[in-house]
């Protein structure tokens, strides 16, 4: 079992910046991938980056290509989103996923293993 637990999130103008964080705790061992995905109210759940853990390559959505970085820690089992130059369309519910799967398509959620409780991410003025 793998438990996460988000934090960061919160209410920012837009043009700025936050950055969340995701701790990873229990069989860390078995990670192959973890990412970041966020639901807006009425929307599915959707794929905004995430990394490889061994390797550190990393994939990002389109629409925040240039703006978020993912990046982890693996020796504190923690891994991060850093979110510049917000827009109110970045509100979202987001949460931190694991998959204990060494091959997957990373920007499905049907892979992730495990799911942490989410963290809310507001972006308005």
């Amino acid at each position: 079992q793998v438990q996460l637990v988000e934090s960061g999130g919160g209410l920012v103008q837009p043009g700025g910046s936050l950055r969340l964080s995701c701790a990873a705790s229990g069989r860390t061992f078995g990670i192959y991938y973890m990412g970041w995905f966020r639901q807006a109210p009425g929307k599915e759940r959707e794929f905004v980056a995430a990394v490889s853990w061994s390797r550190d390559i990393t994939y990002d959505a389109e629409s925040v290509k240039g703006r978020f970085t993912i990046s982890r820690d693996n020796a504190k089992n923690m891994l991060y989103l850093q979110m510049n130059s917000l827009k109110s369309d970045d509100t979202a519910v987001y949460y931190c996923a694991a998959s204990t799967r060494p091959l997957i398509s990373v920007r499905n959620n049907g892979p992730y293993d495990y799911w942490g409780q989410g963290t809310q991410v507001t972006v308005s003025s």
